[in-house]
């Protein structure tokens, strides 16, 4: 059954598809999840036979974008294109993977279906659309972020389904570790906090008084949650995406309704900010995304680098934020994620990962692939991703200052990498 609709310059259809939980068939009793497909196209074109382009989300844990209006690459994309959006398995139309659902496990039980939306199952989903509502015909993919890290997999696992694929912000080294990429997004994230103090002095001293006051203890958000420190810096997530500086700032501006007594408006920010309700497997399933056969545990990479930087302590003032790093403190102080404690810790612990990239493959690959690579991306190192891309077949890179992590946002970005598709043959037919 599809289900149609328009927006603004758009026309929607949406069906859904059944896929195995467990692509191994290792798991008998897995059964099936639900995935939700969303097709856009240009009204006037829509009977067109237009090229396919398959959009990977950013994540992990992400479901893809639900437009109000046609601008940015969407605008650019259904130009030329019918473009395939399918909501990553566990998220936001597809059958949801929320805490409430691993809670009752016990925790290998609770790992092993948190492994199960890992990239591989992934990419084994978007070729079953491709083959059973597509008709096995072959698309592009525009990889924003984590979408970056499923493109790699893609070419991996089935390069013959790819024309050309597109990736903003998100080459993943190879192999992938995750303490190597800590070791470098700590000192980006220090970076980002610096150019905040720079831009905005006197936030040095009323971010410090709000730490201050965290520090006290009993600082509680709307939903019953303590309101640590540690939480508090973990909204320097934000200072990875433009206009993040400027958003911060005028969080920290509203903190404070009374000398000593933080404001409700601020603290409902706060939890909105920081609760993972819309996405509870962005946290969940951070460090996962690096597990690798040759990288053994990923074993809280993220919080063993931090114990290694004393200057990003609790207690120290300029209070320095963090960045897009999972921390084991998260499991136990936000609601959302406490189900999945248990099955996080033995996640962290898994010595065993089925394999996410080929690199032979990937060596020799032939599918057109172009890259944004943002010098300055607070959340996937530049150095890591130029490494990587070297060492991929007919892969090109464009380096920019020009954004931070979001360049997606401005139609340029993909229309750049296009051309660089363009003036090299073009996509493969």
């Amino acid at each position: 059954m599809t289900n149609e609709y328009h927006l603004p310059g758009i026309r929607v259809a949406e069906r859904r598809v059944d896929v195995p939980l467990d692509w191994s068939g290792g798991t008998a009793a897995a059964g099936t999840i639900e995935l939700l497909v969303r097709e856009l196209v240009d009204p006037d074109r829509a009977r067109d036979d237009l090229p396919l382009l398959a959009f990977l989300q950013g994540g992990p844990g992400g479901a893809n974008p639900r437009p109000l209006r046609r601008d940015g690459w969407i605008d650019e994309a259904l130009r030329d294109y019918r473009v395939v959006l399918v909501d990553q398995r566990g998220t936001g139309g597809s059958t949801p993977l929320e805490a409430v659902d691993v809670a009752g496990l016990d925790a290998a039980a609770g790992a092993d279906l948190l492994a199960l939306h890992r990239a591989d199952s992934i990419v084994r989903d978007l070729e079953h659309v491709r083959e059973t509502l597509y008709g096995g015909r072959r698309w592009a993919t525009l990889g924003q972020s984590y979408g970056g890290f499923l493109t790699l997999t893609y070419l991996s696992l089935a390069p013959q389904a790819l024309t050309a694929c597109y990736v903003c912000g998100g080459i993943p080294g190879t192999p992938p570790r995750a303490a190597e990429v800590y070791a470098r997004t700590f000192d980006r994230v220090a970076a980002k906090t610096a150019e905040l103090y720079r831009r905005f002095p006197e936030d040095t001293e009323a971010i410090a008084r709000i730490a201050d006051r965290l520090a006290e203890g009993d600082v509680r958000l709307p939903d019953g949650d303590v309101l640590t420190v540690r939480r508090f810096q973990s909204l320097g997530i934000d200072l990875g995406m433009k206009p993040g500086h400027e958003r911060l700032h005028w969080l920290v501006e509203k903190a404070f309704a009374r000398p000593g007594r933080l404001s409700e408006a601020f603290l409902a920010d706060v939890q909105s900010l920081s609760s993972s309700a819309g996405n509870p497997l962005f946290w969940t399933l951070q460090e996962s995304i690096y597990g690798d056969p040759a990288s053994g545990p990923t074993a809280w990479a993220a919080q063993a680098e931090r114990d290694r930087r004393p200057e990003f302590d609790e207690d120290r003032r300029p209070l320095l934020f963090t960045g897009e790093m999972a921390f084991p403190w998260m499991f136990d102080e936000v609601r959302l994620l406490r189900g999945f404690r248990d099955a996080v810790h033995a996640l962290a612990g898994r010595a065993s990962w089925t394999p996410l990239y080929d690199l032979d493959r990937l060596a020799a690959n032939d599918v057109p692939l172009a890259a944004a690579v943002y010098f300055d991306d607070m959340y996937v190192d530049a150095g890591l991703q130029l490494d990587t891309l070297s060492r991929i077949g007919n892969a090109q890179s464009w380096v920019t200052n020009e954004f931070e992590h979001d360049g997606i946002g401005s139609g340029r970005t993909f229309t750049r990498l296009r051309e660089l598709v363009r003036d090299r043959g073009g996509e493969k037919r």
